[in-house]
C-alpha cells in the first residue's frame, strides 16, 4: 500500500519516469547528483540511536517493586534507621548495575548480527560507469545491475536482459522475480506484481539490466516499512504484565497488614516511635527486596542459557515471554525452508515418481529410480545442464555456486547422477544458445551430438508441448500424449512443486543460419524435474515438538497456495486444511468476528501482504493468544513489532527485521525457537520459584510478627536482625535458585493461561502452609524460651537461629512447584547446594565474631542446641513434601 500523494512510478512507461525524475538515460552529472544529494540526504535507514548508559541505568528503577522498596527506605531514613536504608539503597544499586550490564551485553550481541546494506553499487553518471557509496544514490541516478548485486534502492528499471530478482525478503515469495521494463502496470497492482521495478533490498539472481532511482532511505517500500515499524510501541510482555500486578498486590497487602498492625500497637498504648520502628520492620520482613536481583539474575541467565543455543536475547524479559507463548506465527521463506530451490522429483512421461534425496545446493544425494529407468532419467539431466547457466563447483574445500535458483539446483540434481555441466559441455559442445526470456518461457541450446547438431530446451510444460511429437516413456519412445502430460505436471503442481519440462531432438542450423525459436520443431520430451523450497531438516520435528508443548503454530507466507499447503502437510500443522489467501483476508477487512473465525481455523495462509500479516497477530491476540512472530524480511517487521515476543533470523533477516525483533536466531533453523520455549519456560519457572521462596519466607517473618504482637510478647526480631536474615539467606540463596536447571518436563506441558498470575492457587496455597508452619513454630519457639526465663535478647537470637535454618531448608522446597526434593541432584546445583551451606557457615561465624555478633544480637549457641532447632526447621521440609505429594494426587 502507498501513501496517498507518493509518485508512483509502475503505472509510467520507462521514459516518463525519466522525465518525472528529471533524469537522463544516460545518468546525472557529478555536480547534479552532489546537488540532490545535499537536498534528499543519503541513502540510508536511520539507526535508532542506542540509549547512554546513565539513561539505561536509571531505566532500572523504573519498576513498582523498587517505587514500594524506594519508600521503605525513605520511612528508614525518617526514622533515622541507617542500616536499614543502606541496605535497601545497595540492593537497588546492585540490581540496577546487574539490569544495566545484561542491556547493555544484548545490545552489544544483537549489534553483532547487523549486517549493512550493500556499501558500493555502479551507476551511470556524465555517460560513463562509476562504482561509488550506496549512500550517495539520489532520485534520477542510473544504477546497473548484475547478478549477485543487492538492489540499493527503489528503481523504475529502464531495460534488462533475462533480469531475474529475488524479492523474498520484501515479499515473502520464494521464486525469483522475472522482470519486464517495457511493461507498464495498473496503480493499484500489489507489490509483489510490479515487475517494472526493483525494490531495495531485493538480489539480482540473473540477467543485466539498468534502473532509474524513484526513491532512497526511508522514501522506499523497505523504508516505509522500517518507519511504521520504529514508531510503533511493541506489546507488553506476560512477565511485565504478571509483574505489574503481583507488586500491585504486594504494595495492598503490606500496605494494608502495616496499617491494621500500628492501630493495634496504638490501642494498646505503643508510643509512637515504636509504632514507627514496627512499620519499618514490617516492610522490610515482608517486601521482597531481594526479588528485583533475583528476577534479573534468572532472566540474565536464561538469555546466556539461550544464547548457547542459538538465540540472541535483545530484550531480557523476551526470555519469558517466549517460554509463555501460546501460538507461533513463522514465516515460510528461510524459516521453515532452506531458501534454497531443490529438485525434488524426476519423472518421465507416464512414469512414476522418483525421488530426489538432498536439500539445498549441495549435490549429496541419490536419485531413487530402478536400473531399467536410469538411462532415460540421464537424458533428462544431461539437457539440465546444458541448458545452464549456473555454476556449483568445488573449491578450498567446500561446495560454491552462484547463479538461478533454478539453474543451480538443476546442476545439483545432475551431479547426483554423476553428470557435470563441464563433462556434458566438452562431450556435446555448444554451438549456440536461446537465452531464457520470461515472455517466452524456455531456453534452448545448439550442441554437438556425434555428427549431428541436437537442441536441448529446458522449460514450462505448456510451451515445450507445441514443439515435440515423441515422448520418453518408461517403455521407450513413444508419440506424445499432451493431455496425459498436462495431468501429470499438473498432479506435481498440486502438490507444491514447480514443474519444469525438458526436451532434446536433432534439428538442422546451418554454418551461416541462426539458431532461432522456429527451428524447435519434432523434438522429443524427456520428462518433469519437481522443484520445490524444501523444509529445513529439523523444521517438521520442531512443529511437532511445539504441539507437544500445547503450542499452536500457523505458516504465513506470500508464496502461492499450492506451495503453502504442500509444505504445511509435510509438518502436519493441524487446522482445516483451508488455505487462507491474502484475497480473502482482504474479503473480510472491517469484519473482525469473520476475520477471527477464519485466522483461528486455517494454520497456512498464502499471498499474505504485510499488513494483513499484521492483521492475523491481532486476530490472534484478540482470541487469548501470547504470539511470537518469525520472520526474516522487511515485510515481516510490522508483525514482529506488534507481537508479544518478535523473533528475526540472524543470518538472513533484513537490518529491519533484526532492529524490531525480541529475539534472534543466529543460526535461522526454527528448532531454535523450540530451544528458545524451553530456556522461556525454565526461566519462567526460575522466577516463580525464586518469588515464592522470597513471599514465603517474607510471609513467615509476618506471621511471626504477627503472633508476638497479638500475644503482647516483645518484638521476636528487631529490625536489624530481620535485614540480617534476609541478607544471610535470600541474598545468597534466591539468586543461586535462579541457576536451577530444567527439570525435563517443559516442553511436556501446556502453556500457562496468560490471565493466570504469578500468584496462583498451588502457589497461594504453599505460601500459605509455609508461613504458618515457619511463622508457628518460630513463635512457638520465642514463646516457650520465654516462659523458661531467658532473657528477650537470648530468645531473639535463638528465633533468629531457627528462621536461618528454616530458610536454609526451605530453599530445597522451592526447586520444584509438584516433584518431591528427594528427586533432585543437589550437585546439579552446586551453587545452591554450597551457598546454603555457606549462608549457615556466615550465620555461625557472626555469633562467634566480635563487634558484629553485639550489632546483630547474635551470640553463640551449644552444638545441641543447633540440633534441636535443625530438627525443627526440617518439619517444614516434612510438611511441604506432603503437601506436593497430595497436590499430585488431586
Amino acid at each position: 500500500m502507498n501513501d496517498p500523494g507518493t509518485p508512483l512510478f509502475h503505472p509510467l512507461t520507462a521514459d516518463e519516469a525519466l522525465h518525472a525524475l528529471d533524469g537522463s538515460p544516460h545518468g546525472l552529472s557529478a555536480d547534479e547528483a552532489a546537488a540532490r544529494l545535499a537536498r534528499v540526504g543519503p541513502n540510508a535507514l536511520p539507526q535508532p540511536t542506542p540509549p547512554g548508559l546513565a539513561a539505561v541505568f536509571f531505566r532500572q528503577f523504573l519498576s513498582p517493586l523498587i517505587y514500594i522498596l524506594l519508600l521503605a527506605a525513605g520511612v528508614s531514613l525518617a526514622l533515622h534507621e541507617w542500616s536499614d536504608a543502606a541496605f535497601i539503597f545497595a540492593v537497588l544499586l546492585i540490581n540496577a548495575v546487574i539490569g544495566t550490564a545484561q542491556e547493555f551485553s544484548a545490545e552489544k550481541s544483537a549489534q553483532a548480527l547487523r549486517n549493512l546494506v550493500t556499501a558500493t553499487t555502479r551507476v551511470q553518471r556524465d555517460g560513463d560507469a562509476y562504482e561509488i557509496r550506496a549512500e550517495e544514490l539520489v532520485p534520477g541516478d542510473v544504477v546497473l545491475l548484475e547478478p549477485g548485486n543487492k538492489v540499493p534502492a527503489d528503481l523504475r528499471l529502464l531495460d534488462g536482459h533475462g533480469l531475474q530478482l529475488d524479492e523474498s525478503l520484501l515479499t515473502g515469495e520464494s521464486l525469483p522475480v522475472h522482470k519486464l521494463p517495457a511493461e507498464v502496470f495498473a496503480a493499484d497492482t500489489p507489490l509483489g506484481d510490479r515487475r517494472n521495478m526493483a525494490f531495495a533490498g531485493s538480489m539480482v539472481t540473473r540477467g543485466h539490466g539498468r534502473g532509474v532511482v524513484t526513491a532512497t532511505a526511508l522514501g522506499t517500500e523497505l523504508g516505509r516499512i522500517a518507519s511504521a515499524v520504529l514508531d510503533r510501541p511493541p506489546a507488553k510482555a506476560p512477565l511485565v504484565l504478571r509483574m505489574e500486578v503481583f507488586t500491585t498486590r504486594v504494595a495492598m497487602m503490606v500496605g494494608g497488614a502495616v496499617v491494621v498492625m500500628a492501630a493495634v500497637s496504638l490501642y494498646q498504648g505503643a508510643p509512637w516511635s515504636e509504632i514507627f520502628l514496627l512499620s519499618v520492620a514490617l516492610a522490610v520482613s515482608a517486601i521482597p527486596e531481594g526479588l528485583p536481583v533475583a528476577l534479573t539474575v534468572a532472566l540474565a541467565i536464561g538469555m546466556r542459557r539461550m544464547a548457547r543455543r542459538n538465540v540472541i536475547v535483545r530484550r531480557l524479559v523476551a526470555v519469558e515471554a517466549l517460554g509463555s507463548c501460546t501460538y507461533i506465527a513463522s514465516d515460510k521463506t528461510g524459516t521453515l525452508t532452506v531458501n534454497e530451490m531443490t529438485a525434488k522429483r524426476i519423472e518421465l512421461p507416464g512414469g512414476e515418481p522418483r525421488p530426489i534425496s538432498g536439500e539445498g545446493s549441495l549435490p549429496e544425494g541419490i536419485i531413487h529410480a530402478p536400473p531399467e529407468e536410469m538411462s532415460a532419467l540421464l537424458r533428462i539431466c544431461e539437457a539440465a545442464v546444458l541448458t545452464n547457466d549456473g555454476f556449483l563447483g568445488h573449491r578450498d574445500g567446500g561446495w560454491v555456486h552462484h547463479g538461478d535458483a533454478v539453474d543451480v539446483a538443476l546442476l545439483a540434481m545432475a551431479h547426483k547422477a554423476g553428470i557435470t555441466r563441464p563433462d556434458a559441455q566438452a562431450a556435446h559442445p555448444e554451438r549456440a544458445n536461446i537465452p531464457f526470456e520470461s515472455e517466452h518461457g524456455y531456453s534452448a541450446t545448439l550442441n554437438r551430438v556425434g555428427e549431428c547438431d541436437h537442441a536441448f530446451v529446458k522449460g514450462a510444460l505448456e510451451r515445450l508441448l507445441p514443439m515435440c511429437e515423441w515422448m520418453v516413456t518408461p517403455e521407450g519412445e513413444a508419440p506424445l500424449d499432451r493431455e496425459a502430460l498436462e495431468r501429470q505436471a499438473l498432479a506435481m503442481a498440486g502438490e507444491g512443486y514447480r514443474v519444469l519440462a525438458f526436451a532434446a531432438g536433432p534439428v538442422a542450423v546451418g554454418e551461416e543460419e541462426e539458431f532461432e525459436h522456429d527451428r524447435l520443431r519434432g523434438l522429443t520430451l524427456l520428462g518433469l524435474v519437481g522443484m520445490i523450497d524444501p523444509l529445513r531438516p529439523e523444521a517438521k520435528s520442531a512443529v511437532a515438538a511445539c504441539h507437544d508443548a500445547g503450542i499452536e503454530v500457523c505458516m504465513v507466507t506470500g508464496d502461492h497456495p499450492a506451495t503453502a499447503r504442500a509444505i504445511a502437510g509435510e509438518l502436519a500443522m493441524g487446522g482445516d486444511g483451508e488455505v487462507i489467501t491474502g484475497q480473502r483476508l482482504r474479503e473480510l477487512e472491517g469484519d473482525a468476528l469473520g476475520t477471527d473465525r477464519a485466522v483461528a481455523a486455517s494454520r497456512v495462509f498464502a499471498r499474505v501482504e504485510p499488513q494483513q500479516k499484521l492483521d492475523i497477530v491481532h486476530s490472534l491476540g484478540r482470541q487469548g493468544h501470547f504470539v511470537a512472530v518469525t520472520g526474516d524480511g522487511a515485510n515481516d517487521a510490522p508483525a514482529l513489532r506488534a507481537a508479544h515476543v518478535g523473533v528475526a533470523m540472524g543470518k538472513r533477516g533484513t537490518d529491519v527485521a533484526r532492529e524490531t525483533a525480541d529475539l534472534i536466531l543466529t543460526d535461522d533453523h526454527f528448532a531454535s525457537i523450540v530451544a528458545g520455549v524451553e530456556e522461556g519456560r525454565i526461566a519462567y519457572a526460575n522466577v516463580r520459584k525464586v518469588i515464592f521462596l522470597l513471599i514465603s519466607t517474607g510471609a513467615a517473618e509476618l506471621v511471626l510478627f504477627t503472633l508476638s504482637l497479638a500475644a503482647g510478647l516483645p518484638l521476636p526480631l528487631t529490625a536489624v536482625q530481620l535485614l540480617w536474615l534476609n541478607l544471610v539467606t535470600n541474598g545468597i540463596q534466591d539468586v543461586a535458585l535462579a541457576f536451577e536447571p530444567g527439570e525435563g518436563h517443559e516442553l511436556k506441558q501446556p502453556p500457562r493461561d496468560p490471565k493466570e498470575p504469578i500468584f496462583n492457587r498451588l502457589m497461594i496455597e504453599r505460601t500459605v502452609i509455609t508461613a504458618l508452619t515457619m511463622g508457628g513454630l518460630a513463635f512457638a519457639i520465642f514463646h516457650y524460651y520465654l516462659g523458661l526465663g531467658m532473657s528477650v535478647d537470648e530468645a531473639r537470637n535463638s528465633a533468629l537461629l531457627l528462621m536461618v535454618l528454616f530458610e536454609n531448608v526451605h530453599v530445597f522446597n522451592s526447586r520444584s512447584e509438584t516433584l518431591s526434593a528427594f528427586l533432585h541432584n543437589p550437585l546439579r546445583n552446586p551453587l545452591l547446594l554450597f551457598g546454603t551451606v555457606a549462608a549457615q557457615l556466615i550465620h555461625i561465624g557472626a555469633m562467634y565474631t566480635p563487634g558484629l555478633s553485639g550489632v546483630l544480637g547474635a551470640m553463640p549457641v551449644t552444638l545441641e542446641h543447633w540440633a534441636e532447632m535443625l530438627f525443627v526447621a526440617l518439619l517444614i521440609l516434612v510438611v511441604l513434601e506432603l503437601h506436593k505429594l497430595l497436590w499430585r494426587r488431586r
